[in-house]
Order: C-alpha cells, then structure tokens, then sequence
C-alpha cells in the first residue's frame, strides 16, 4: 500500500474542548483524521488509564488519582468469566469479534464520542480513520498492582492485560469501519525505548516481539492496517518482527536510531511495510521550525537511509508523516502550529514527488 506522505497524528492534544480538537483532527489531517486523546480534560482521559475501563479487577480511584490492579483478592471467578468473554469475541474459528464488553465509554474518552458523531455527520467515507491504543509493555508497566509492582510481573494479570487491550483495538476499529474505506490502529508504545535499560532489563526481545504481535494480530483480524508507535530509540527490528504495518517514530529527535537497522528497514519495506516519519517535533522547538526547514529535515533523514542501500523509491511511496509524540503536553497555540505545519509538510512532499 502506498501512502506518500499521508499526515496523521499520534493521539493527545491539549485542548479541553472536544470539539474543537475534532476540528483540528478533521482539517488538518483530513486524508486520515484521529480521535483526540484529551489528557488535560479529566484524570480517565490520559494515555495509560483511558484504555483501563472493564478489565477485572481493575480500582479506579478518582479521590486519589490513582488506577491499579488489586490482586489481593480471590480473582478467580472474574478472570474465569473475563476469558469466556475473550473466546466468545476473539477465537480464530468461532469468535464472533464483538468487543463491546472492552468498549471506552465517554468518561474514559469524550474524543471518541465527538469524532463519532462528527463523522457520521458527513456521510461520506474518508479515506483513512486512525484510532489508538496504549500498547501492553507501556500499559503494563506503567499500571502496578496494590503493593506498587508493575503489573507486567504478574504473568496472569500481564496475559489478562495483552488481550484486554487487543479487545480495545477491535472495538475502536468496527466502530470506526463505517467512516472510512480502511481504518489505521496504532499500538502506542512510548515505554519500549526504556526496554533493555537497568530499569527493565529483564523483558526480552522475544516477549516484545510476542505480546506486540498479539495485538497486530487482533487489527489484522478486521482488516486494519497496524502501526506501532515509539517516541524514543528501540529496536525497531522487533517491530518489524512483531509483523507491524507502519513503524512510527520520532524522526526529530531520534531519526539517527533508525538507520542503524537498515536491513530490518529494508526488509519492512520489501514486504509493504510504511515509515511514518515523526518529523514535527512536539516540543517548544516547534516555534523555531517552518515547512522549508522541516523538509530539509526530512529529506536529510531520507537520504541517509538510502545510502544504507534502501530503495529510495520504496522510502518515498510508504512513507506517512506524523508529529514526532502526541501534543498533550503542548500550550494550545504549540500545539495548532504542530498540526499547521503537518498539514503543509505533508502537502509539499507530496506535490515534489507527485
């Protein structure tokens, strides 16, 4: 499939107007627009616990700002019925696909419930939606369980998580599938450049490549087109290996990292794969960029992976341009100069190599 310079967005936005971020989402990428993430709109609404709603024993505590695993408990019946749930949506031969039982309500996403209503206001399909999920190393790791121990470590409630999440991908996907002739799934995974430090120096690269490939496998199961995104350095060969679609990286302030693993690119192209360039930072450097500066950028990064002996060609026709991270964190006016120059980066590339 051939993108050339597709723009699209990673998820967060600063605004606490839904509205008004749909907008954004639909004018400034209007080929591929996104649900908004709004983490500064409410505490359920930030990265990891927006896609915590349903699974078992799961607290949610509001007064304290606080979600977690409480394992404490005898878990049993409710795992037992979570799984009976998961074949009945998820078995390769007799699953129906229905997660509705994973669904994100509004209180955990009122971006969701805005792009849904505004797309069904056009009546026409788009070319692409894209929708989002944590990924389960970031999910796992960041959540923990009632004594303050990442959730990761616990093999059972890890498992649990994976396939909570997977059901989170098919459930945005089939709802999205009317508004667009292919739907994008991103698998947000911010948390992977941390993997092999001291902090988690015990994950594996064949655990990545596994529970990433789960989840790949859910998007896949609906005809989506998968992305994993990681705004760091990481070993962007498991990615491939995990059988992602897109690889989505930060290519302002780590494009460097990804031209250490020129045959894994090469292959990933080969086989139909798409780079999307995070090439907006998401930073206060964005006041100093303009669109000449930013093509410069990217036509620099471009080059370095050819003369690693990567078809040029293949780099330019499956390539998407996205921010470099979500713009959550953003003051408001960064954050609409990010997406400005998106929308213009994106419509220059593509006239130059039309």
């Amino acid at each position: 499939m051939k993108m050339k310079f597709l723009a699209t967005g990673i998820g967060s936005m600063p605004f606490t107007d839904p509205e008004q971020a749909v907008d954004v989402s639909l004018t400034k990428v209007a080929n591929a627009p996104f649900w908004p993430q709004l983490p500064q709109l409410a505490f359920t609404e930030q990265m990891v616990n927006q896609f915590c709603e349903g699974i078992p024993c799961i607290v949610v505590d509001q007064e304290n700002k606080r979600i977690y695993f409480n394992t404490a408990g005898d878990c049993r019946n409710k795992l037992a019925e979570f799984y009976k749930k998961y074949d009945a949506a998820m078995n390769p031969q007799t699953g129906d696909g229905d997660c509705a039982f994973m669904k994100i309500t509004p209180e955990f996403s009122r971006g969701i419930c805005a792009m849904e209503k505004r797309l069904q206001s056009l009546g026409r399909k788009l070319p692409f939606v894209k929708v989002q999920t944590t990924g389960p190393f970031t999910f796992a790791l960041t959540l923990a369980d009632e004594k303050k121990r990442p959730i990761y470590f616990n093999d059972k409630f890890r498992d649990v998580a994976t396939k909570a999440l997977a059901m989170k991908c098919r459930w945005q996907i089939r709802k999205f599938q009317p508004f667009a002739e292919r739907i994008i799934c991103f698998v947000d995974e911010p948390i992977l450049s941390a993997i092999g430090s001291s902090a988690f120096g015990l994950i594996k690269r064949e655990a990545v490549v596994s529970h990433l490939a789960e989840l790949i496998a859910a998007i896949h199961a609906d005809h989506a087109i998968a992305g994993i995104h990681c705004c760091g350095s990481s070993d962007w060969s498991a990615l491939a290996d995990a059988g992602a679609d897109i690889i989505s990286f930060d290519a302002y302030g780590f494009g460097d990292s990804i031209v250490l693993y020129p045959d894994a690119v090469r292959m990933h192209l080969q086989r139909g794969g798409m780079l999307a360039f995070g090439i907006i930072p998401t930073s206060k450097s964005i006041r100093e960029e303009s669109t000449q500066s930013l093509e410069e950028r990217l036509e620099g990064l471009i080059d370095q992976l050819a003369s690693k002996g990567i078809d040029r060609s293949l780099i330019v026709e499956q390539a998407l341009i996205t921010p470099a991270c979500g713009t959550g964190l953003l003051e408001p006016e960064d954050a609409l100069k990010v997406f400005d120059l998106l929308d213009r980066l994106s419509e220059a590339m593509r006239e130059k190599y039309q």
